[in-house]
């Protein structure tokens, strides 16, 4: 329990910084400000692993692109990571464009549940 506690912590810290670099430190041209966003972090069990998954405005080109420089900004990243948390070892990450699909699959996961404890409100959580 504590230890998915630490996960979760790990992870809003992670998103939290690498949001802020995509803000200001991030320099590569295809990186555009305010034109992507950091929607979820996934961060293994071991702490070892970050998926960070983004959300991109624009073109399908526009996205490719954007993708790329997020890909040769992980070296980058992941030092700064190193230098700003307290961790024994830096995970290593991996940026994911976040799609609608998957926003729509967690919409349709909550309407789902939703709908069981109307038809069952009997059950204990």
């Amino acid at each position: 329990m504590a230890n998915s506690r630490r996960v979760a912590r790990v992870a809003a810290l992670i998103k939290r910084e690498v949001s802020q670099m995509l803000l200001s430190e991030i320099k590569d041209d295809r990186v555009g400000a305010g034109m992507v966003s950091v929607t979820e972090v996934n961060v293994s069990g071991d702490l070892q692993h970050a998926k960070i998954f983004v959300s991109i405005y624009g073109t399908e080109e526009a996205k490719l692109e954007t993708m790329a420089g997020l890909e040769s900004s992980v070296n980058f990243v992941r030092r700064e990571l190193g230098s700003r948390m307290q961790l024994r070892r830096t995970p290593t990450v991996k940026f994911f464009e976040d799609s609608l699909e998957r926003g729509d699959n967690m919409l349709n996961l909550l309407s789902k549940i939703s709908q069981e404890r109307q038809n069952n409100p009997e059950t204990v959580e």
